[in-house]
């Protein structure tokens, strides 16, 4: 599964936001950290787009067609494949 283009700008932008792809078996998992934040990040899933909202900004991205399930848990975003 592809990281999508917006978290990699996010990424970019932010210094404290680290990407990460995890590849096993059953799954394949990209995870987004979001560093220290004041608020703990949320995220709501409406017609296939994802939005997070983090620190009084808000983004947007595509849900892979591939992902089986977007959740935040502990301030870390994780989009999952099941395979």
């Amino acid at each position: 599964m592809e990281t999508p283009a917006a978290l990699e700008e996010v990424a970019g932008e932010r210094d404290a936001v680290e990407i990460g792809k995890r590849e096993y078996d059953d799954e394949s998992v990209v995870v987004v950290d979001f560093g220290p934040t004041g608020d703990k990040p949320v995220v709501d899933i409406v017609d296939g787009t994802a939005i997070v909202v983090v620190d009084g900004s808000q983004f947007e991205f595509d849900v892979p067609d591939d992902a089986s399930d977007v959740t935040v848990n502990d301030g870390i975003l994780t989009i999952t494949e099941e395979k």
